[in-house]
């Protein structure tokens, strides 16, 4: 037994003789070839030794291990190239992107939208308030001052017709100059209707402007009928007489005349 193990090995390299010049008549790998081979596989049964099959499958192991690595590397290239190349691609559309995305973005534009709309009508709405308030500041004053420009006229009216029924009693409404009495009576008139008229002027530089709606047709926004009467001169619906003057403050109206209108 002792000495067939001891020729085993010659025998096996006997017989791989007739297969390498099998193999090197037909093209295959030469004698040198096929000894580099079996050196690199760790030895073989040639040699004597049992085959090493560890070493071939840590050997395989480690080519697996890096092909994968290299195929890692380069899925990793591939992948931030595309990366890169979708960001830069698709970078402005981005906003529209996400709005698309999340609803929310949609609704909190709508709002900012509505919320710039208001503001502006504010705006509008408060600056045309305010030259609405500049323009027509001194209405109220005005219009406390109308009473006193009414009793100015009464006032005037009043002496116009004392004077007239003093001088019809006497027979001379066209007498000759009055006596001393009489152009002191006079000039109280004057003076009296010389405040009127100024008092009138600094009412019309401010926009005030009296009405004179006689044989104009009515307009309830401007006169306030306080009777109806039978006319001859005037067609229905005509004003013919003024019972209180009406005044205009610029393009407003004031306060509305209190009108005879005929039936």
């Amino acid at each position: 037994m002792a000495m067939d193990r001891q020729t085993e090995p010659l025998r096996r390299k006997a017989a791989a003789v007739p297969d390498a010049d099998a193999a090197a008549g037909h093209g295959g790998a030469t004698e040198p070839e096929a000894a580099g081979s079996r050196a690199a596989g760790g030895g073989g049964p040639v040699d004597g030794n049992p085959p090493d099959e560890a070493g071939d499958a840590a050997a395989r192991s480690g080519d697996a291990q890096a092909e994968a690595g290299a195929e890692a590397g380069v899925e990793a290239e591939a992948g931030a190239e595309a990366g890169s190349g979708s960001g830069a691609e698709t970078g402005e559309e981005q906003p529209a992107a996400r709005q698309e995305e999340d609803p929310r973005v949609q609704e909190w534009y709508n709002r900012y939208l509505r919320v710039q709309a208001d503001f502006e009508n504010y705006r509008r709405r408060t600056q045309r308030e305010k030259e609405e308030f500049t323009r027509y500041a001194s209405m109220k004053l005005i219009g406390e001052l109308l009473p006193v420009l009414d009793n100015f006229e009464r006032a005037l009216q009043a002496i116009g017709k004392a004077e007239k029924n003093r001088l019809e009693e006497e027979g001379r409404a066209e007498g000759p100059s009055p006596g001393a009495g009489q152009a002191e009576f006079e000039s109280f008139r004057k003076g009296v209707d010389m405040i009127y008229r100024q008092l009138v002027q600094v009412l019309e530089a401010d926009g005030l402007k009296a009405m004179e709606p006689v044989g104009q047709p009515f307009d309830p926004n401007l006169h306030q009928a306080v009777m109806q009467v039978s006319s001859d001169e005037y067609e229905e619906g005509i004003v013919v007489e003024v019972l209180q003057k009406g005044y205009w403050l610029k393009d407003k109206v004031l306060r509305p005349a209190l009108v005879k209108v005929s039936g």
